[in-house]
């Protein structure tokens, strides 16, 4: 990407034009090709481009965390596509290539590396006041996707967290007749949602209700349906707590409150005209959400067309300016089909959003490990992250320092930040493991398969159970070989 946990191609230095952090030249350079022209006096490191354009201020914050000021470090560019940079660090770390020293990993896809033990083990080197800052005081689910399934152990430093949210145009809805006061953090039923838009988008007279991704591609496995399936209390494999370790995990995919996630999108999108739509939904969706992605769905949104959209937090920078539609944006947290009781699965139900963001992981072939392990621990302190923010909008790992000043007076993601803190603390990753680029493509085919009408949602389930049962059978008869 660089685009944070979002699948669609918009990038960070778009997020950061948006929000007004400005000045940024570079562009992305291929791996293989800039490794000859390492300055060897610097820690290298493989990731966004702005972490190369924003050095100074960057290394005046980690000096200022204690680290060495003998150490610096010199960027090699990532391609903004999270596929592509995922398959150049795979090529460099099988090769046993360093430099780069370290490499900025997706956290969707960092586990597989961790597993194959192509990253170094931080539990070893980083100091126990680091270690347990990050234990304390970090989103857990996002430390999660940087440790080891099987032993905990921390393998990257979780940098930043992505997690999406609902925006609408409030100015809409109250002139519909909605008290919108305590939406900020209070999420509402799909069902509700559903009348509140369709009652605005009829007094307003716009084309679109809702918008959001439901194209066929990594981003509706990993994020849309996954968030939506488990606000309904549904799970791809049994709930929440083997995510990231494959190999006979029961599937739960014919599960009713997943067949429900679907029959809602149905009713969403084609109304009671479709035999599977679920009753009491409004018909609020258009039916070209199939081919959307962030930034084609963001569109209509950005134009005015729409009453509700669904996004990563890169659209309020682009809709919420005084030269867009400033106050007339609010957010929501998104909505839920059943609360967390009525899930049989523990942590599901009630408003659920998907988890994105970037990890640090060191090249175990590196030369520089003390220098490496210095520049993690000082990239961990507050004022780091503070400036993560301050500079480039990445949000801070601890999420009690989205109540500080410097991100309360940033205009105008700081105006939200009581909503972004509220679904940061609800966010699901998605069931990374070794296998999980090969089961993401069998969801996000199935789940359009049902989308778009070409398979009843009972049918793409059982059609997709079946390929992730056989995926996970796989895995538990590969490593029974193994053994």
């Amino acid at each position: 990407m660089t685009n944070d946990g979002r699948e669609g191609g918009i990038s960070r230095r778009t997020f950061v034009k948006a929000a007004g952090a400005g000045g940024v030249t570079a562009g992305a350079v291929g791996l293989a090709g800039c490794l000859g022209s390492a300055d060897q006096d610097s820690v290298i490191i493989h990731a966004d481009a702005e972490f190369q354009d924003f050095k100074d201020q960057f290394l005046e914050a980690l000096y200022e965390a204690g680290l060495d000021e003998s150490i610096s470090y010199e960027v090699r560019p990532a391609p903004n596509n999270t596929e592509q940079r995922r398959q150049e660090i795979q090529s460099a770390l099988e090769a046993e290539r360093a430099p780069p020293d370290i490499f900025m990993m997706d956290s969707g896809w960092t586990i597989p590396f961790i597993l194959r033990e192509q990253t170094v083990n931080l539990q070893e080197h980083l100091s126990n006041d680091v270690l347990d800052r990050i234990q304390n005081t970090y989103l857990q689910m996002s430390v999660e996707t940087a440790s080891h399934p099987d032993t905990g152990n921390l393998n990257a430093l979780p940098l930043f967290p992505d997690f999406p949210v609902m925006l609408y145009r409030k100015d809409l809805v109250e002139e519909a007749g909605y008290d919108t006061s305590g939406w900020a953090t209070e999420p509402m039923t799909w069902e509700q949602f559903s009348q509140v838009v369709a009652d605005a988008q009829e007094q307003a007279g716009l084309e679109y209700g809702f918008t959001t991704q439901a194209a066929s591609y990594e981003g509706l496995s990993c994020c849309t349906f996954n968030e939506t399936m488990s606000g309904w209390g549904g799970a791809y494999f049994n709930g929440l707590d083997n995510l990231f370790d494959a190999g006979g995990r029961e599937v739960t995919v014919e599960g009713e409150h997943v067949l429900d996630a679907i029959r809602m999108m149905r009713a969403f999108m084609y109304g009671e005209e479709d035999e599977h739509a679920l009753e009491g939904y409004e018909q609020i969706a258009p039916t070209t959400i199939v081919q959307w992605v962030e930034d084609t769905s963001l569109g209509p949104f950005q134009n005015g067309n729409a009453v509700a959209h669904r996004n990563w937090p890169f659209a309020i920078a682009a809709t919420a300016t005084e030269e867009a539609f400033g106050e007339a944006i609010g957010t929501m947290p998104m909505p839920y089909g059943v609360p967390p009781e009525e899930s049989e699965y523990e942590g599901l139900g009630g408003s659920k959003h998907a988890l994105g963001g970037w990890h640090f992981a060191i090249n175990p072939g590196t030369n520089r490990l003390d220098e490496c392990v210095q520049l993690l621990e000082a990239f961990s302190a507050e004022n780091v992250q503070l400036t993560l923010f301050d500079v480039g909008s990445w949000f801070p790992m601890n999420l009690d320092l989205l109540d500080s000043d410097v991100v309360q007076e940033t205009e105008p993601l700081g105006r939200y930040t009581d909503t972004l803190k509220f679904v940061g603390s609800r966010a699901v990753p998605r069931p990374v493991s070794d296998v999980w680029t090969e089961q993401s493509a069998h969801i996000y085919i199935e789940v359009h398969n049902a989308y778009t009408q070409s398979k009843s949602p009972e049918q793409a389930m059982a059609d997709l159970h079946e390929r992730l049962r056989d995926s996970e059978q796989a895995v538990e008869e590969q490593e029974n070989n193994v053994n």
